[in-house]
């Protein structure tokens, strides 16, 4: 499939990004590409204007902030799988990364371009919920910093503004007594989540002192499993405990359905991967 004509330009900074976004009504922003591009070859997408961001610095990099760990949104899957300050700051971070696609999707993929996609069987989105995750935008008004909660709105839908672009990412380092692990039912061709479920934990004194459960690919957008945080808080998490906060998660008339797996098996994937994931996360803290 060819994709409709557009014009290409290429920004050299963010406020550039944004000025362009402002001039071009029908425009989108090009990283990585292994989304838009092949919904502009099915013409699912035809923007009239591609802007260029891969070029744009202040994008790139990962650090260390204080209790924060920043990844630029420009920031590729493998880097962020083999990032040495990822691994010591927010390990599980590394951990899904791994499993994105295959190598070529990791090399050009950038977590700011799959936030921005949400695709609801991607994996970050599982990743910044459990993690309460902030993420900084920038339009012609200047930057805003969203909650992990309020960012995705539905079926490839988010709060961000048709003029805004994602710079950075802000994940709370992982402190002593706390454990995050992700577990993932990965689709055999496309390697998407058919269910991906990220558990973040604090335990204190033998007991569950906080926990974050979210869960990505099952519905049409990534969700916290709040009744599970309940039940699990001020409990020990023994395998009993997880059981039985984990009996049943999702209703399957909420969730997705497809050839590859029913809304009931993916109802059941989340039982067990959630108690795969809390129990793994409990050992890691």
């Amino acid at each position: 499939m060819i994709s409709t004509q557009f014009e290409y330009v290429k920004a050299g900074s963010v406020q550039e990004a944004v000025s362009l976004l402002a001039q071009h009504g029908d425009a989108k922003l090009l990283a990585g590409g292994h989304s838009l591009i092949p919904a502009m070859k099915l013409r699912l997408s035809t923007p009239e204007t591609l802007i260029d961001i891969s070029g744009i610095k202040e994008l790139s990099g990962i650090r260390r902030e204080g209790n924060q760990l920043v990844v630029g949104a420009f920031v590729t899957h493998r880097t962020v799988e083999f990032s040495q300050v990822v691994k010591d700051s927010c390990s599980v971070l590394a951990e899904a990364a791994a499993q994105i696609g295959d190598p070529i999707v990791r090399n050009r993929g950038t977590i700011g371009g799959s936030l921005a996609h949400a695709d609801p069987a991607a994996d970050y989105p599982a990743l910044v919920l459990a993690l309460n995750a902030e993420i900084h935008v920038t339009g012609p008004s200047g930057e805003r910093t969203i909650g992990a909660e309020d960012f995705f709105q539905g079926l490839f839908e988010t709060v961000l503004a048709d003029d805004e672009i994602i710079t950075r990412i802000s994940f709370p380092v992982l402190a002593s007594g706390q454990g995050a692990a992700y577990e993932k039912f990965p689709h055999p061709a496309s390697r998407f989540a058919v269910v991906g479920v990220c558990a973040c934990v604090s335990v204190d004194k033998g007991k569950c002192a906080a926990a974050r459960v979210a869960i990505t690919g099952a519905a049409a957008t990534a969700f916290r499993a709040t009744d599970v945080e309940n039940a699990l808080t001020g409990q020990p998490l023994d395998e009993k405990t997880i059981a039985a906060a984990t009996q049943q998660i999702a209703d399957p008339a909420d969730l997705n359905g497809d050839m590859f797996a029913s809304a009931t098996y993916r109802a059941h994937l989340c039982v067990v991967l959630a108690r795969r994931g809390i129990a793994r996360a409990a050992t890691n803290a």
